[in-house]
């Protein structure tokens, strides 16, 4: 899995230390992780390593195992609280400064999973410049709750209030936010899509896969389709020739074209010239 990480086509690659290790495999998994970060790097994709939890007491051997250059940021497992943003960027400074990396080139995104993390996702998601994403953890999070995953209903309304919650948080903090990894069957491409197309309407730039016949699917749910490319060029065209004019709003094929519209149109057009960049160097 790890030599095939390389060669797929996300935009990011993770690698686990916390809920997929067994405690006595830690510290082989880390030797490991260590030495697949620059692999990693070979396809264009960035590197991420999910570390576990700061009440564990494993987080400061994690880092001082895999805080390399190449790495480009990690994810840190049930975070809970602003403070524990500012412990970790604190430790990570020290780690970078141990193994020669420039301060704050490893970035952070908490995982927001358990109801004490929900209720603070706006302190935690702006507590740090490393931060580059809030993510949502549905597993942890239900469980905490009370409740099992196997019990998620179709509709998911259980997750909804903190699913949103996280979205709005890192959207408040001007960071993206990433959806919570599938737990339905990884033959069911359709519930998968469902899934993926609810967090795209709530606002989530993206979502954790856990099987490569995910990634084709969520590439194509979250970035824009064509004819809203098209559109989108439609309606800076249309908005700039208006304020040549003069004008402060417009209409476009029967709807009001305003700055609103124009600047989400320019965000869009802005995504879409990344997303080309990237495929290029990928390729």
């Amino acid at each position: 899995m790890i030599s095939k990480a390389a060669s797929l086509p996300a935009d990011g690659i993770i690698f686990d230390l916390e809920d997929a290790v067994p405690l006595k495999d830690k510290a082989t998994a880390r030797s490991m992780v260590r030495d697949a970060i620059e692999t990693g790097k070979a396809g264009d994709s960035s590197v991420f390593v999910r570390i576990n939890a700061l009440t564990t007491g494993l987080t400061a051997e994690d880092l001082s195992c895999i805080v390399i250059n190449g790495l480009d940021g990690m994810l840190l497992a049930k975070a809970e609280t602003g403070a524990d943003i500012v412990k970790l960027d604190g430790m990570l400074e020290e780690a970078e400064v141990k193994s020669g990396v420039a301060v704050g080139t490893v970035k952070i995104s908490p995982i927001l999973e358990t109801a004490k993390g929900i209720i603070n996702a706006y302190e935690i998601a702006s507590a740090s410049e490393r931060i580059f994403a809030t993510s949502f953890g549905a597993g942890d999070y239900y469980r905490d709750m009370g409740r099992s995953t196997a019990s998620i209903t179709p509709e998911q309304t259980e997750l909804l209030f903190a699913r949103s919650k996280v979205a709005i948080a890192g959207r408040a903090a001007g960071v993206q936010a990433i959806d919570t990894a599938f737990f339905g069957l990884l033959t069911d491409l359709d519930s998968f899509r469902k899934e993926a197309m609810l967090a795209l309407q709530l606002g989530y730039k993206g979502k954790y896969l856990i099987h490569p016949t995910q990634i084709d699917i969520a590439n194509e749910v979250f970035s824009p389709s064509p004819d809203d490319i098209a559109f989108a060029r439609k309606v800076v065209e249309a908005f700039e020739e208006a304020q040549s004019k003069g004008a402060g709003a417009t209409s476009l094929e029967g709807k009001m074209i305003d700055y609103m519209t124009y600047w989400q149109a320019k965000d869009l057009i802005s995504f879409v010239d990344s997303l080309s960049s990237r495929e290029a160097n990928r390729k």
